[in-house]
């Protein structure tokens, strides 16, 4: 049997282990879809690379990878996974020294700009926080300083208001509230420790490699552009990949889930990123698109809520300026392995799965096969809202369509 499940398998092997992110690809995917299309791949490219499980797989299987992803916090933890540039005993000498440190300083720091402070922190936890931010921006070397950044993200998360299990930004009801106590420094040592054991792990896999990989990560938008510098056309192997479902608006608002991180730790200035995601901008006007069945499904949408629609258009727009984009510098007689899952709008299904085959059939690569694989495990939200109207939601796809495509010789 086909199995693409992966029911009851560890979700946190390696550097997998290293932190939280909404729906994130597991790494069993990425591995066997490396294995099966990607056996004599030199390179892989994930435009969408989130926090980099797919880039993570390609190092150990001793692929140069390249990722791109226009979250900064994303990127931080992507470079932080795919780093086996440091040694056990630095790590083992500085989480010593940060746990000695710590707990004897009362040393008052000045904290960086929190939109709203007040009511995402309790003022007990903000000093030790700081205190943590000041300890990591003192670590000279920049690979460890990278590795307890990404523990401090999570630490943040984890001391702050915001309801745990949520990729938005929902407050603790008052009493909840009021018999919430963090204790940052407890849980920023449990994250270091965590990720020491991830990462020795990983490095033991990358010392078996005779020829040790390299990460690209880049902070690029691949709906606009994806450098021809560090990835010339015709140059990427392989391609695995999860896009998001759908605009953050509705589906996964990845703007908002990094929000309190990115600002402790000064990766953004207030912007708002999920506006820049795909589907981020509004059309006027229906376009026409590459795929007869997701014109259909739009244009019937279109009758029923044109706003939606519109909507909806924008984010298969952009998706499709991107795998325009992917399409060229992917090789001949390589592969695009796209994890998506058909989503519902307005009691409508929206057939991204074939919309993806179409886009990539329309720049002149062959359709191999579709995988069908149950989502027991990936961190989605339980509902959303179909119809953009607040209070009403229905339950997300249970499935994912693993869409594998293959460029034809030129």
């Amino acid at each position: 049997m086909d199995d693409w499940t992966f029911n009851g398998s560890s979700t946190r092997e390696y550097t997998h282990v290293y932190h939280d992110y909404p729906a994130r690809m597991i790494p069993q995917v990425a591995r066997k879809l490396i294995r099966t299309y990607g056996n004599n791949a030199k390179t892989l490219y994930d435009p969408y690379c989130g926090t980099g499980s797919s880039l993570v797989e390609g190092i150990v299987e001793g692929l140069d990878v390249f990722g791109t992803d226009i979250n900064p916090l994303a990127r931080l933890i992507a470079e932080a996974k795919t780093d086996y540039s440091m040694s056990n005993d630095d790590i083992s000498k500085e989480i010593s020294n940060f746990q000695n440190v710590i707990y004897n300083t009362n040393r008052k720091m000045n904290l960086p700009l929190i939109r709203n402070v007040d009511t995402w922190f309790k003022k007990e936890v903000l000093q030790p926080l700081g205190r943590i931010r000041f300890y990591i921006d003192e670590i000279q070397d920049v690979h460890i300083q990278r590795f307890f950044k990404i523990a401090f993200s999570e630490t943040v998360r984890e001391s702050s208001n915001t309801r745990k299990g949520e990729f938005k930004l929902f407050r603790y009801a008052p009493d909840k509230l009021k018999a919430y106590s963090p204790d940052p420094y407890r849980i920023m040592l449990s994250k270091l420790q965590r990720n020491w054991k991830g990462y020795i792990q990983f490095n033991e896999m990358i010392s078996k490699l005779e020829r040790k990989p390299k990460a690209t990560i880049m902070g690029l938008n691949s709906t606009t552009e994806i450098p021809c510098k560090e990835i010339p056309e015709n140059s990427i192997d392989i391609v695995v990949t999860s896009p998001p479902y759908g605009d953050s608006h509705t589906t996964v608002a990845y703007g908002q889930y990094s929000r309190l991180s990115s600002e402790w730790l000064s990766l953004t200035n207030g912007e708002n990123i999920d506006s820049k995601l795909m589907g981020g901008k509004r059309l006027k006007i229906l376009p026409t698109l590459p795929s007869e069945i997701l014109n259909s499904v739009i244009g019937i949408l279109y009758e029923k809520n044109p706003n939606r629609a519109l909507e909806v258009a924008a984010f298969y727009s952009d998706l499709l300026s991107s795998i325009n984009k992917v399409s060229k510098i992917v090789d001949e007689n390589g592969f695009a392995c796209y994890v998506v899952g058909n989503r519902t709008v307005n009691s409508f299904l929206l057939p991204t799965s074939t919309a993806i085959k179409d886009f990539f059939e329309y720049n002149g690569f062959e359709y191999i096969t579709t995988h069908l694989r149950e989502i027991p495990n990936k961190r989605m939200p339980s509902k959303n809202s179909p119809t953009n109207v607040a209070g009403e939601t229905s339950k997300t796809m249970l499935n994912e369509h693993i869409v594998v495509m293959k460029k034809n010789k030129f």
